[in-house]
């Protein structure tokens, strides 16, 4: 299994396409600023809640000594966690153990210069609705 890292690492070459069947990316015109405050502006536009906005990129340059690299990852990386209340119970009525996936979770990146915004797959069958959304809050934020 990949780890999160590992996905987006492999996601920033395929714009916007599927890159190793995990992550779909779409390419940002503009600032990191201004596609987190896109993204933002999506979700929220869905009647979501943003639950929590991880702050990866931060984290990744302030523990890098501590694990001994000096590799800079990303010049930003947030990645926005929400739900969506009638679309996960659908999926959990479905399959109760799809609780795995919530919450749901769109990321943006700065790398080089280059600003992305994308989420990982599902496999098919229920979770399918959920990448549906993700893809629409994604591409919507991509335009903004």
């Amino acid at each position: 299994m990949k780890s999160l890292f590992g996905i987006v690492l492999s996601g920033l070459l395929a714009l916007p396409a599927l890159a190793g069947d995990d992550v779909i990316t779409y390419s940002y015109d503009g600032s990191f600023e201004d596609a987190a405050f896109g993204l933002e502006t999506a979700i929220v536009g869905k009647g979501l809640v943003i639950d929590h906005v991880s702050h990866v990129g931060d984290m990744l340059a302030r523990t890098a000594g501590d694990v001994g690299s000096d590799v800079l990852l990303f010049d930003a990386a947030q990645v926005f966690q929400f739900c969506s209340a009638t679309l996960s119970r659908k999926v959990m009525e479905a399959d109760p153990m799809n609780i795995v996936h919530c919450p749901y979770g769109i990321f943006v990146v700065d790398r080089d210069g280059e600003v992305f915004i994308g989420h990982r797959t599902y496999e098919d069958g229920p979770m399918q609705q959920v990448q549906e959304l993700l893809s629409d809050i994604a591409e919507e934020a991509s335009a903004f």
